[in-house]
């Protein structure tokens, strides 16, 4: 890997709206995501890696729980030991080999989603992707709900990033108001956790 050229973008006069960029998804030690953002914020900034590493984000929502009148808020994160980054794709929708390099060996990152190893680039986020993920991070407000729904049922979701979509309950918490279920993200049958209030329908068994 050559050394990477700090001057390149500080004598760019391109400000960072005329960038084609993409969402990328890294890996990380579990519990590790915030420092992980923190190390690559600040690599970011002292590597002159400003316009090729943009928004760096951590996939959480805060979450308001409303119960007898009385309201608790919580941060809450969906997908442990991953971190969101913005990133550069002037080649095709690919990241450049310096940027590659800058993340990929920041302390706490393992890789990237969607990568093969050896050096592969990894395939950024589809639109839609980012988009349910970017809703599903803005603030939520839960009421207590009613819901009957056993493991092995089918559910239709209408909230969240998965809004739309059907999934098979694998497991049912009602005093957290949460249930379990397999849902497809990424291209691939996820487990994932739901609240009652995203529960529209509960359908036949899976």
């Amino acid at each position: 890997m050559s050394e990477i050229n700090n001057n390149d973008s500080e004598n760019t006069q391109v400000t960072n709206d005329d960038i084609e960029k993409s969402w990328f998804v890294v890996h990380t030690y579990s519990g590790y995501e915030h420092k992980v953002k923190a190390n690559l914020e600040s690599r970011t900034q002292t590597m002159g890696m400003s316009q090729q590493i943009f928004r760096i984000l951590v996939p959480e929502q805060e979450v308001t729980t409303i119960q007898d009148g009385e309201a608790k808020t919580s941060v809450e994160n969906d997908f442990p030991g991953y971190v969101l980054v913005e990133m550069a794709t002037p080649h095709d929708y690919n990241m450049t080999d310096e940027a590659w390099y800058v993340v990929r060996n920041t302390p706490g990152v393992t890789g990237f989603l969607g990568s093969h190893g050896a050096g592969s680039k990894p395939n950024s986020l589809l639109p839609e992707e980012v988009d349910l993920l970017m809703k599903r991070m803005g603030m939520v407000t839960r009421e207590v709900v009613e819901l009957n729904v056993e493991v092995g049922q089918m559910v239709k979701i209408i909230a969240g990033p998965f809004s739309g979509m059907e999934g098979a309950v694998t497991a049912v918490d009602v005093e957290k108001q949460t249930l379990e279920a397999t849902v497809e993200v990424f291209g691939r049958e996820t487990p994932t956790e739901l609240d009652f209030a995203d529960i529209d329908t509960v359908l036949d068994e899976a």
